[in-house]
């Protein structure tokens, strides 16, 4: 994986969002805060890691694009890891 350095940026600041949102669920749970509050805050960080990696998905979709270099294999890869986030 290759990255540009404000693709970096971005990537890695929805990953540390998700921590932060992650720690608050951790919280949640450890003061018995209601079922309901608790999973609509997991959804909230599954969302989160899901458009990171989607993100990165983008990333590399856009530079094999620019490149004119995807090889089936590579293409099939990234369609892989894109139908995985769903």
């Amino acid at each position: 994986m290759t990255l540009t350095t404000d693709e970096m940026t971005a990537v890695v600041n929805r990953i540390k969002r998700a921590q932060g949102q992650l720690a608050g669920v951790l919280r949640m749970i450890e003061e018995g805060r209601e079922t309901e509050s608790v999973v609509n805050q997991l959804k909230a960080v599954s969302r989160a890691v899901d458009k990171a990696g989607f993100a990165i998905i983008a990333a590399e979709l856009r530079r094999h694009v620019q490149d004119g270099t995807v090889s089936d294999e590579e293409l099939a890869q990234l369609e892989r890891a894109f139908l995985s986030l769903g």
